[in-house]
Parts: structure tokens; C-alpha cells; sequence
């Protein structure tokens, strides 16, 4: 079988056609099908049943499916009767396309689709190759969202490692960042206190591949739409239309944050940058924020109350106009210490504008100090950063020359090239001794612990 006959069903909860890092990364993988001519099918929410022909080798499958009860309830999700049942309509879809590989982009609601396959759920879809992408942290999700600490970390790692890791043959990350949750949710330095034995029985029951874990964790990082993002978008015009339409003054210092308004984005730190940077009186600076999400309320009022109102919301834009803005903006911020991957701060870097980040989590996959401004998380730091921007010229040309470059290495072109590239590695692997992955008596009595060495 060459890789042009490979057929992969990507299912995911994470699409919004026109928003959003994981909604892009799978826009680029679609486009990217006809490019290399390999067949890619996407399930995702939708409000009806329909289907979209992206081109000869890409279609997506909307499911019908309401919108989330909890969280961000802006967004549809599918949930487990969607597949669980024998005639729910991802069966259907499963069954009509008969997937050599199936990766499933979550870790909630339609996890159990890889479970349900390793135990012999879906008997008449064979036994394709079981993919988990994971673009997110389990413990940051329960930290943002649910319970923090000790107690939310144990939660987590346990999940991940007692569950999802022997729900899927393989597992592929957006970043180092992403990927250590994997190993720190199933290595024995990691969990001192867990119970081998149960350790043992959840992976013997989901039948887990018998083979290290470092062949089942990939990293694939993502990659930016290099020709969508230039500094050649800069005009004077354009900062006058943007000035215009955030109603600021076109002498302002404008900075510009784009991504979700909601608790795990670490929202908070936008208005205490701004408390700080407002105590300079030399210097009028406004926020552009380009998103929504469920904060979008609290941060008006904080803004109103602690910012002077100097934080201005202007709703979700379309990738041409956000590029518009990327160029045309003096300093791009973002806050989240804890992001995945991010998408937003690599399209800034490739747009030409400074960008000022957290000194941690996945972004550190592309940014250093060599083409970024890092920092601690906090509002005094971002702030301090950001004068730095604005008061060291030199400085501010070499580190932007250098984030361009950066970006130019990373485009989405190399980062499909490089996911097909490994879901063939993963064929290859499976398909060398497949009895590693599906030798149901063996995975039975087998030893997991033997393989989970430091």
C-alpha cells in the first residue's frame, strides 16, 4: 500500500470553520490532501447533516449535534450516542469509509471511540490504526475549568494515564509541551503512588499495543499560513481603518490580542498589564482584543473599572482582516503561560509585529528570546516587556527579523508535510508486527509495567 492509498477519518469536536488554532490546523490538513493526494475525511458538529466536498480528496462530515451544556456554550458537541449506538451516525460514516487510521482530536466526550474499537465494539469496521491527536492539556483543562492543585493534577494523570493512553495505539502532540502530560501521566517517577496492579488491569482490559511508549508519542507542531501572514500587509491605511474601527486614536500604542476570551486563556493578565502600562502618561495605550468567549463580560467590566477603558473588544474577524491587524499593530500580547501550541503568537511572528509571551508552555516551541520577548506571566512583567519594546530599537528590528525567519521555517506546508509523514511512520510501525496492536490472548496476561521503565 503506497501513502496515496492510505484513507484517514479525523473526528473532532474542535471545528469552527473560521476560528481558532485547531479549527486552522485541520483547514490546512484538508487543503493539504489534494496537495499530496491523499484521501482525509473530518467529522465534526454541526447543526444538520450534511457533507462538504473541500476537494477531490478532502470532504468534511457535519454531524447533527446540540450545542455544549457546560463550559464555552457557544459550540456544538458530539457526544458518546453519536457513535455508541449501531445505527448513530458516526458508525455510519465509519462504515461507509472504512478508514485505515482514525485519529480522534479529544479527550472527552468521543474518547471512548477508541476504547470501544480496542475492545471489539465495532467489529464490522475491522481493526484500523487507533490515532489520539492531542492538542490540549487534561490537567490545565480540569485546573481552568473544573479543580486545581493536587487533587486536579492526580485526576488528570490518572485519566490520561490509565485510560487514554491505552485507549490508542498512538499519540500525537502539537508541541514537547503537550506531549509531557503523556509521559508524565504514565511513567512510575511521575506517579509514585499509584497502584501497578490496577495500572496493569485498565491496560490489559483495553488491550493496550505492547510496545514502548516512546514509538507511540509524536510531535507534530503546527504550522503558519506564511503568505496569509507578512509584514507586507503593513499600511498606513490600514492602521487608520483599525484605529477607526476599535474608535481609538490613531497615536495610540496599539496592541492587539487575539484568541478566546475564556479562563483557560488566562484573560486576567491583559487588564493588569494595562493598570500598569496606564500609569505612564507619555504614552496612550490601548488593547485591541480580537475574540470572543465567556469571559467577554468580565473583562468589560474589569476593564471599565481597573483599565480606564483602554481595553477594547472587537468581536471575532476574519483571517484576512486579523492579518490586517497583526501587521498594522505595534505589539502583540499573549497571556496564557499555559497554551499547547499557539497559533496566534507564530501568525504575529510572521506578520512582523513584536510579540511578547509567557516564558513557558508551547509556544516555547518556536519562540526564544531571540525572536520574542519572554516573560513571566504577570501583568508588571508583560508591561516592562512592552516598554522594552517600544524604547530599543535596534533591538526590536533584530528580534522581529529573526521571528520572520522563524515563521518562514514553520509554515503550515512543513507542519502537513511533516503530520503525513509521521501517519505514514505510524502505518509502517503497526503494520510491521501488527500483532503488537491486536493479539487480544497476549495483551491479556501481559506485563505493561515492563515497558513504562524511566
Amino acid at each position: 500500500m503506497t501513502p496515496q492509498d492510505i484513507k484517514s477519518v479525523h473526528i473532532t469536536n474542535y471545528y469552527h470553520k473560521n476560528s481558532g488554532g485547531i479549527s486552522t490546523s485541520f483547514n490546512n490538513l484538508l487543503a493539504a490532501a489534494g496537495r499530496h493526494q491523499r484521501h482525509v475525511r473530518l467529522i465534526v458538529p454541526g447543526e444538520v447533516e450534511t457533507i462538504e466536498e473541500v476537494n477531490e480528496f478532502a470532504k468534511i462530515y457535519y454531524v447533527p449535534a446540540k450545542y455544549s451544556p457546560v463550559f464555552d456554550k457557544r459550540y456544538r458537541v458530539m457526544m458518546p450516542w453519536h457513535y455508541m449506538r449501531s445505527e448513530s451516525p458516526i458508525r455510519k460514516i465509519l462504515l461507509a469509509e472504512m478508514p485505515d487510521i482514525i485519529e480522534v482530536t479529544d479527550k472527552y466526550t468521543l474518547s471512548l471511540i477508541g476504547a470501544m474499537i480496542r475492545t471489539n465494539n465495532f467489529k464490522r469496521l475491522g481493526r484500523p490504526i487507533l490515532v489520539h491527536f492531542s492538542c490540549e492539556r487534561m490537567d490545565d483543562n480540569v485546573e481552568s475549568f473544573l479543580l486545581g492543585g493536587p487533587i486536579g493534577r492526580w485526576l488528570s494523570r490518572r485519566i490520561v494515564g490509565n485510560y487514554l493512553m491505552p485507549s490508542f495505539d498512538f499519540h500525537i502532540a502539537n508541541s514537547e509541551y503537550t506531549a509531557e502530560e503523556f509521559r508524565q501521566s504514565t511513567l512510575p517517577a511521575s506517579n509514585d503512588r499509584r497502584s501497578k496492579f490496577f495500572f496493569n488491569k485498565c491496560w490489559q482490559w483495553l488491550k493496550s499495543p505492547r510496545i514502548d511508549l516512546s514509538q507511540r508519542i509524536i510531535v507534530c507542531p503546527r504550522g503558519v499560513d506564511s503568505v496569509l501572514f507578512t509584514p507586507d500587509r503593513r499600511s498606513e491605511k490600514i492602521r487608520v481603518d483599525m484605529c477607526r474601527r476599535a474608535s481609538i486614536p490613531e497615536s495610540s500604542v496599539v496592541m492587539l490580542y487575539a484568541g478566546r476570551i475564556s479562563p483557560e486563556k488566562n484573560i486576567g493578565l491583559l487588564v493588569d498589564m494595562m493598570k500598569e502600562l496606564t500609569k505612564d502618561a507619555t504614552r496612550d495605550f490601548r488593547l485591541i482584543v480580537a475574540g470572543a468567549g465567556p469571559l467577554s463580560d468580565e473583562l468589560r467590566e474589569r476593564s471599565t473599572r481597573e483599565a480606564d477603558g483602554r481595553i477594547i473588544q472587537i468581536g471575532h474577524l476574519d483571517k484576512k482582516t486579523l492579518a490586517d491587524f497583526y501587521a498594522n499593530a505595534d505589539v502583540f500580547v499573549h497571556p496564557n503561560p499555559k497554551e499547547p501550541f499557539g497559533i496566534a503568537p507564530l501568525e504575529a511572528m510572521a506578520s512582523g509585529v513584536p510579540t511578547v509571551a509567557p516564558n513557558s508552555g508551547g509556544i516555547l516551541s518556536y519562540a526564544t528570546e531571540s525572536n520574542a520577548w519572554l516573560t513571566e506571566p504577570n501583568g508588571p512583567a508583560f508591561a516592562k516587556a512592552i516598554l522594552s519594546v517600544l524604547d530599543d530599537d535596534p533591538e526590536r528590528l533584530r528580534k522581529v527579523t529573526e521571528a520572520i525567519a522563524t515563521a518562514r521555517a514553520n509554515t503550515r506546508e512543513i507542519a502537513t508535510d511533516r503530520l503525513f509523514d509521521a501517519y505514514d511512520r505510524i502505518f509502517e510501525v503497526f503494520h510491521t508486527e501488527p500483532e503488537l496492536f491486536t493479539d487480544v490472548a497476549a495483551s491479556r496476561s501481559f506485563d505493561y509495567t515492563v515497558l513504562l521503565d524511566d
